[in-house]
């Protein structure tokens, strides 16, 4: 087997991180909001751009309306907009334009129905509660809200008669964006219409305006007016997903996807990641035509698709083809500029229940990065016998929200971890503009894509034995320090009934990660057949686990007499609640491929069940029942219980919600998808 600098080495040196800046700014003039002409547009110029370097290339079309379904994922209709404005114009003395989709298509809430007129103008502080309508009349009129534009949808247009919403929300962003940042930047808003809704218009606020627009409505002794013109159209029309592959001796397939999609200019999220794979398949097709490179045994296929529809698109087209596609990975906002956006350069692993070998292949091959002539930030101690990074860079766990959301589903079996900066201080708001990216960023992330489908598409029996041990080395290492921290905890225990409790939970914690790392090892059979290495690691894998939680009950028993603790009494028996006997006596079977997002099927709920979930939600801060529902559902094999779905949630992620993950699975039994 070759070093892995003789890989990544060639790619690092032919990728350009500036010709990848620069199509980062050609991609960034075109409104990009998926199914829309301005994407068509988009996913054209890539697909001219793939052909003049010789790269055989494709755009796939899929139908974009209310009827189609991708698995569990509902299509919607194209829209185009060629005109918006927004003008305040009673009092008469406030008179002033408030947007203009010319001068930003952000100020218009993407998906917008066509209204040419007058209204008056209701103010709400979020409107997502019933109470906040009592007394108030919004029929025919426009309301000013900054809360959640579903829950607005529903209670002011949909049951209460509003033509329109001004919505002068932005979300912070601890630490990057915090509360009252970037007053004069609108934030990306859009509708997502299920069948049978009325539709409305809305125009997105920067927050100053917004505060202007409330002090107004609270003071006003006449009524506060707005004309607003929107000419656009909702109709069945289409959406593209661009494929591009170096091909390879066999018809397996190694996946580089990035979302091509998100209005004007969504520079950083996610032209980025976009430029970044394109740059990726030209200097891997490069190489391999001036033989620098040998032609890899199997397929690199390059993706740029509408983020998340796009992929389920492709996917469900192609079920049959699912074996043949060996591993992914996603590139999703991997051009920040670190010192503007306040970014750090993460690898997400894939979900646990997808547990593969593709997350320690991509950090071993970002670790050859530093060591390479010409990179940039890298930087040296005083004498030179050190180098240290200038930029941040992690691993974290699995959070969605992307394309590898879709991949990595255990029902779709593609492992594909995502390359992100995170977070960004301008995410999805109208100065996510390409002077917030780096060129080095682009090269970073590029480079590292394309020798991460490279090394894939060519390994053998020696790479998959090298990835095997690289594996069981990073596992030896997590070990320890789940080890070291059970100590850690241990020791600042003194009753007897705690330390039995914690050696429980870390004997639970032992166990799972030897079982998620015997799945990772097993997919190694992906590249070869390694059958007795996969025996032989894991065998070794459980020698370690047990050498571990013996070095852990040691320092027990030496904590224990110095504390003058008799022997520890075993754990006590669990005694279930009533909401985790449920839990335990439902079995979920999955009905469909893919993940599941219940704003898909909100419609088919019933309005009660709509307001139970909401307020569920509602009493969660942030958005971590997103990842949970996701990883439940993962978890999903039609054999194991909701309770120990949750328990095996919780081992993954430190969180245990029974009453989130059973409301969740209730629900997706009466949608008949489960």
């Amino acid at each position: 087997m070759k070093p892995l600098r003789h890989t990544v080495e060639p790619i690092w040196q032919e990728f350009s991180g500036e010709a990848a800046w620069q199509t980062v700014a050609d991609l960034s003039r075109f409104h990009r909001l998926q199914a829309s002409p301005g994407y068509r547009q988009a996913a054209q110029w890539v697909w001219q751009r793939l052909s003049s370097y010789g790269i055989a290339a494709e755009i796939l079309s899929y139908p974009a309306n209310e009827q189609t379904q991708f698995w569990a994922c509902r299509s919607f209709q194209e829209w185009d907009c060629t005109e918006a404005s927004l003008h305040l114009i009673a009092p008469s003395e406030e008179q002033r334009e408030l947007a203009d989709f010319r001068a930003s298509p952000l100020a218009i809430i993407q998906r917008s129905a066509p209204f040419d007129g007058e209204a008056e103008v209701v103010l709400l502080e979020d409107g997502e509660e019933e109470e906040e309508y009592a007394g108030l009349e919004v029929a025919g009129k426009v309301v000013l809200s900054r809360g959640d534009l579903r829950r607005v949808v529903e209670l002011a247009v949909q049951q209460r008669g509003a033509v329109g919403i001004l919505f002068d929300g932005m979300r912070p962003l601890d630490p990057v964006r915090p509360e009252g940042d970037l007053a004069d930047v609108r934030q990306y808003t859009s509708f997502w219409w299920q069948p049978g809704d009325t539709k409305c218009f809305g125009f997105v606020l920067t927050p100053r305006q917004g505060q202007a627009l409330r002090r107004l409505l609270k003071k006003a002794t006449e009524p506060v007016r707005v004309r607003a013109r929107v000419v656009s159209r909702l109709y069945d029309g289409a959406l593209e997903v661009v494929s591009a592959m170096i091909p390879g001796q066999t018809d397996r397939e190694v996946l580089v996807v990035a979302h091509l999609c998100h209005p004007l200019p969504s520079a950083n999220d996610n032209a980025s990641g976009a430029a970044a794979i394109l740059e990726a398949a030209r200097t891997l097709h490069s190489l391999i035509a001036a033989g620098r490179l040998s032609q890899p045994r199997r397929t690199i296929r390059f993706l740029w698709v509408p983020e998340m529809t796009g992929t389920f698109a492709y996917l469900a087209g192609r079920e049959a083809d699912l074996d043949r596609m060996i591993a992914g990975i996603n590139l999703d906002m991997v051009g920040e500029d670190q010192e503007q956006t306040g970014s750090a350069w993460l690898i997400e692993r894939p979900p646990e229940a997808a547990a593969s070998f593709a997350p320690d292949l991509l950090a071993r091959l970002r670790d050859e990065l530093p060591g390479l002539k010409g990179m940039t930030g890298v930087s040296s101690s005083h004498t030179g016998s050190a180098e240290y990074l200038l930029y941040r860079q992690a691993e974290v766990a699995f959070s969605g929200g992307s394309d590898h959301y879709v991949l990595s589903d255990p029902s779709v079996g593609i492992p594909t971890p995502m390359l992100i900066q995170w977070p960004d201080r301008f995410y999805h708001t109208s100065a996510d503009t390409p002077d917030r990216t780096d060129p080095q960023s682009l090269a970073r992330s590029g480079s590292l894509a394309a020798a991460y489908a490279y090394w894939l598409a060519t390994a053998g029996l020696e790479e998959a034995t090298w990835l095997g041990y690289e594996m069981m080395a990073r596992f030896k290492t997590r070990l320890v320090q789940v080890a070291q921290a059970a100590v850690n905890e241990l020791l600042s225990l003194s009753a007897a009934e705690e330390m039995a409790e914690s050696i429980s939970r870390l004997d639970r914690r032992l166990s799972y990660l030897l079982d998620r790392h015997r799945a990772a090892l097993r997919t190694l059979e992906r590249l070869a057949p390694v059958e007795c290495l996969v025996t032989e690691l894991h065998k070794e894998a459980q020698r370690v686990a047990e050498q571990e939680l013996a070095w852990v009950k040691n320092a027990l028993d030496l904590h224990a007499v110095g504390s003058k603790l008799e022997a520890l009494p075993s754990p006590r028996p669990k005694t279930l609640s009533e909401e985790e006997q449920q839990a335990a006596a439902l079995v979920p079977n999955r009905r469909v491929r893919g993940p599941i997002s219940l704003r898909d099927h909100w419609h088919r709920l019933e309005r009660q069940e709509r307001e139970a979930w909401h307020s569920l939600l509602k009493a969660r801060k942030g958005r971590t029942h997103d990842t949970l529902t996701s990883l439940a559902l993962y978890w999903a094999n039609g054999s194991r219980s909701v309770l120990e779905i949750v328990e095996l949630v919780e081992l993954e992620t430190g969180v245990r919600d029974v009453e989130l993950l059973l409301a969740y699975f209730r629900i997706l039994r009466k949608l008949g998808l489960a």
